[in-house]
């Protein structure tokens, strides 16, 4: 039966809305998304693309943005620690360090020099200029 069942499953989910006294929680909150959950949007205009992604609760320092022709490789690191204060006995201590990637392509080539990054309330959003002169050009037939 434990095969069949896995951790985060539907049958999770109805627990936890039936009784959510049974369901226990890390005190962090949940772990970090599969890479398939990190949710994007990705606009094309004539002069480039803007790709939003979902990374709540990563720190602006801890992702990383590379770009490698039309290949948009996005990494997110988690680090949370527990104080501990003088004349306190820690009854349980948690932490979490993770790291989730997700990679995709664009239809074009992207110009690094120009491309630009913001972090705001959990949405990485980056402006990424179409490199100039990649435009896909028709042959002449001799």
């Amino acid at each position: 039966m434990n095969s069949l069942v896995t951790r985060g499953s539907l049958f999770d989910d109805f627990f936890k809305d039936i009784a959510p006294g049974f369901y226990v929680r890390p005190l962090h909150g949940d772990n970090l998304p599969a890479p398939g959950q990190i949710k994007i949007d990705v606009k094309e205009t004539e002069g480039g693309y803007t790709v939003q992604a979902e990374v709540p609760g990563v720190a602006k320092e801890d992702i990383h943005v590379s770009l490698d022709g039309n290949v948009v490789n996005l990494r997110a690191e988690v680090r949370q620690h527990d104080e501990k204060r003088e004349g306190e006995k820690a009854l349980r201590s948690e932490r979490y360090y993770g790291a989730v990637a997700r990679s995709f392509q664009l239809p074009a080539d992207v110009d690094p020099a120009q491309a630009k990054a913001k972090y705001d309330n959990g949405v990485l959003t980056l402006n990424l200029p179409k490199k100039v002169g990649t435009a896909a050009q028709r042959l002449n037939i001799e």
